[in-house]
């Protein structure tokens, strides 16, 4: 089933490393070529001249992508006119995470969270509609979380700002519909997933990886923490003809945990 996506132009943001570098790569394995945006610029630029390496120079580019900056989305933008040609996949990816539960957790953290994790979806859409229209059919592709489903008490930040990019999709998806622009809009809510995320979660928590994995697996009913593709292979779906009859919808890549 190679070519799934041959011919799409897609924008993916927080592709310096780990979902987003994947997103980026099976894109682009399946024909489509793509702008990789990050706020690490040499990391996004990795990403690219990895891609480029495999399948050959023109395939991806490159951007230094503050996502919270209009400004900055401004420039993305242009950049995938200018680059690409166009657009017709948006992947808002870059998202962080915030510890702290609702008495240790500081409203800067708090801002923080919803700034880069939902503001950024809201810019990223807004700028890139124009575009999308004039290369449609088209699909947006927001990452949010099982955590935007199902709640922490030690995590009402990352919590709130999951769930936010759960309703925004469906509001963004029904606004699309109803002007008829063939512009879909879906998320995608994965749990636990094997990037450097969890590197940082182990380090702070003074646990080696292979013991942090085991804890983790051990919550999951499938007994086994996600790998980057396992996201990145429903990236591909929803970016793809395929699902052309799926707007407003949520993809749960949780190994069965909101099944319990």
């Amino acid at each position: 089933m190679a070519g799934r996506v041959e011919g799409k132009l897609a924008l993916v943001t927080g592709a310096a490393q780990g979902l987003g570098a994947a997103h980026s790569r099976r894109l682009a394995e399946e024909g489509a070529r793509v702008l990789c945006t990050d706020i690490n610029g040499a990391g996004a630029q990795e990403t690219a001249a990895s891609i480029n390496t495999t399948l050959g120079d023109g395939t991806a580019f490159a951007l230094q992508h503050d996502v919270t900056d209009p400004l900055a989305w401004e420039a993305a933008i242009d950049a995938a006119r200018d680059q690409l040609g166009g657009l017709n996949v948006l992947v808002n990816n870059a998202g962080i995470g915030v510890a702290g539960n609702i008495e240790t957790c500081t409203f800067e953290d708090w801002q923080r969270c919803f700034s880069i994790n939902v503001d950024s979806i809201f810019h990223g859409c807004q700028k890139a509609l124009p575009l999308m229209r004039e290369h449609a059919p088209g699909s947006i592709i927001n990452i949010s979380s099982i955590a935007g489903l199902i709640a922490s008490d030690s995590m009402p930040a990352y919590n709130a700002s999951k769930a936010a990019v759960w309703m925004l999709t469906k509001s963004i998806a029904l606004h699309c519909a109803k002007r008829d622009m063939q512009i879909r809009c879906n998320s995608v809510h994965p749990t636990f997933v094997d990037t450097p995320i969890l590197d940082g979660i182990g380090k702070n928590a003074r646990v080696d990886k292979s013991i942090l994995l085991d804890k983790l697996a051990r919550q999951i009913p499938l007994k086994f923490v996600g790998e980057p593709d396992d996201i990145a292979n429903a990236v591909v779906y929803l970016a793809s003809d395929e699902s052309r009859f799926m707007t407003g919808s949520e993809i749960k890549l949780d190994g069965g945990i909101s099944a319990m």
